[in-house]
């Protein structure tokens, strides 16, 4: 089956935002975040993604049908933007099915150039994740580090694919 990485409207944000409330419940086990007093988990950053340049939504469907979300930001690091997978979810349906894998391919053809993504120390299974696609998409010619929070963090640089077009 194929999966689409669809820009998100703006129109699309109330379904972003319940997608958001599935992957900070997962997160939570790693993160400790806790509930407000509606009942819900609260993501200071989502709005900025429709009001900040450098912020970009993205909603995944399999075969026409929801399975997740990214959220990308691009950030001056020197001469050249770096990317950032600030939020990555894959419903549970869609996991361990090779389609998170070609959702993260989409989106380093869709912005070629230097990349940096990071993981909880604790989240070992989003390392092995990372790990894996990272490794096969760059022949295993990435770096990883461990940051000053004790985040992990892996660094390599995405080729363009003409077939897929950045959004503007």
């Amino acid at each position: 089956m194929q999966i689409d990485v669809i820009p998100a409207a703006l129109d699309d944000k109330p379904v972003l935002a319940n997608l958001m409330q599935l992957y900070l419940y997962d997160f939570s086990e790693f993160a400790g975040w806790t509930i407000n007093r509606h009942g819900l988990y609260d993501y200071r950053y989502l709005d900025h993604y429709w009001t900040e340049p450098d912020r970009y939504p993205f909603l995944l469907q399999v075969a026409g049908e929801l399975a997740g979300f990214a959220l990308v930001r691009s950030l001056d690091e020197g001469d050249e933007p770096v990317y950032h997978v600030a939020e990555f979810f894959i419903m549970r349906t869609f996991r361990r099915t090779g389609h998170g894998e070609a959702s993260a391919r989409q989106l380093f053809y869709r912005f070629p150039g230097q990349w940096s993504i990071s993981q909880l120390e604790r989240n070992e299974a989003a390392q092995r994740f990372w790990r894996a696609v990272i490794g096969r998409y760059t022949g295993e010619t990435y770096t990883e580090r461990i940051d000053e929070r004790g985040h992990r963090i892996q660094e390599f640089v995405a080729t363009p694919d003409e077939r897929v077009r950045r959004k503007a």
